[in-house]
């Protein structure tokens, strides 16, 4: 037995040196004797900042998100909602699926295009028809954002991480902080900006056609040059699946925002969307990365380790036991309520939204929030045990989806909470325009 655990140790040791100090110290300390569990407070203590930092970044994508609903562009093309999810978590997943490749710039602009068609096609349902010129301008805007957003975040990253190294610092540390307060900023100042001279321009009827197909045009250009690396090569086969799909399921978070938003009684739902969905969407993704670097330590894919032997287990197992990963989901739970009562003040602060920041509203708020969490972290262990069980790797294919679902679920939940404080008589929900 003690060979064995000295085999496994070294094995352990080996696969962790070849990932980096950061997620080492993510999810474990290392002490003279070998790995020992965080404690509550460390793992809140590393937590905290860059869930700080991102939340505040997401305060900002809100107020952005707030100011543009208004745009002719938003009232006229308000399919131009529906992109708004599936954008931002395109961005967010291929940063958090190895996004420093060549073929992001490929699965950006296919996955962009699909989530056009995508709106295209919910807003025909609803409508009962399309209008070729408006679907034009929606492609072209989503294509360009989603290049120029992969672009963008991409030089930045880099520039973070060379000049890291430079002064010394750990880039895991500091990296995911901004990519999280970044991303969602630019993202949607992009989709903004892009669509609304787009549609400026919406009478130079090939303008918009003649975007989309130089960006399509792109495509075998970015695959030659992505096939030269034969990791980069293996992506391009297998890294399409959870992205599209957690596209499509953004997309249906999207539709609820169109439907919403576009409604004047509730137009203030917007500056809260970006946060809501943020804030479940970075949790659940620490979440499914720690259960997976447990998983990568302890066990090889396919086979479950002894202590997470079930295959699915109840939520009970998932946030009372006394396990790391039941340990740091009751620390994110906890850390619900008290980030987003400082993201919320953060917003009233700035003056941003069309909504009173009343008790009921908080307590409503507050609710959802609890209850998009509590779902997505219970999912995020059933999630990461199937895939496990598959031979896949839950940081690549599990995070998509749950950052997908969380999306779906914020916004379907905010939602609710409008109609229900109107009917409760939250008389001091609308402040106006």
């Amino acid at each position: 037995r003690e060979l064995k655990a000295s085999r496994n140790t070294c094995k352990s040791e080996s696969w962790l040196s070849s990932l980096g100090n950061g997620v080492t110290e993510m999810v474990l300390t290392r002490s003279a004797h070998g790995f020992l569990p965080e404690s509550s407070y460390t793992i809140a203590a590393q937590i905290f900042l860059p869930f700080l930092l991102g939340g505040l970044g997401m305060v900002a994508a809100g107020i952005v998100m707030d100011i543009v609903q208004h745009w002719d562009v938003f009232k006229v093309i308000t399919e131009v909602f529906i992109l708004v999810p599936a954008l931002v978590g395109l961005k967010g997943n291929l940063e958090m699926t190895l996004a420093s490749r060549l073929s992001t710039a490929v699965q950006a602009t296919v996955v962009g295009f699909l989530a056009a068609l995508a709106a295209v096609g919910l807003g025909a349902l609803s409508r009962g028809g399309v209008e070729l010129d408006q679907a034009a301008v929606l492609c072209a805007s989503s294509v360009t954002t989603a290049f120029v957003a992969a672009l963008s975040l991409g030089l930045v990253m880099i520039g973070v991480v060379i000049g890291s190294r430079k002064v010394g610092i750990n880039p895991d540390n500091v990296a995911t902080p901004i990519a999280a307060s970044l991303g969602d900023l630019i993202t949607l100042s992009l989709l903004a900006g892009v669509s609304s001279t787009l549609f400026q321009y919406r009478d130079v009827w090939y303008l918009s056609p003649l975007v989309c197909v130089v960006f399509l045009l792109l495509i075998p250009l970015w695959v030659l040059i992505a096939r030269r690396s034969p990791q980069i090569k293996e992506v391009l086969k297998s890294g399409w699946q959870p992205v599209i799909v957690a596209m499509s399921i953004s997309s249906f978070g999207g539709l609820i925002l169109d439907k919403t938003v576009s409604d004047p009684n509730f137009e203030g739902m917007a500056v809260f969307t970006p946060v809501i969905n943020g804030v479940g969407g970075n949790l659940v993704a620490i979440q499914a990365s720690r259960i997976s670097t447990y998983l990568h330590l302890w066990s090889i894919p396919g086979v479950l380790p002894y202590k997470m032997r079930q295959h699915w287990p109840n939520p009970c197992a998932t946030f009372f036991s006394s396990g790391v990963n039941s340990k740091s989901a009751r620390v994110l739970f906890l850390l619900v309520v008290p980030g987003h009562l400082l993201f919320l003040f953060a917003i009233n602060m700035l003056q941003g939204g069309h909504a009173a920041i009343t008790p009921a509203f908080i307590c409503c708020y507050l609710s959802a929030a609890l209850l998009q969490v509590g779902i997505l972290i219970y999912t995020a262990d059933l999630i990461v045990r199937l895939m496990w069980r598959k031979g896949l790797d839950p940081d690549n294919f599990s995070i998509p989806y749950l950052t997908a679902l969380g999306d779906l679920l914020g916004t379907g939940f905010l939602a609710l909470c409008f109609p229900l404080l109107q009917f409760f008589g939250d008389a001091n929900l609308s402040v106006g325009s």
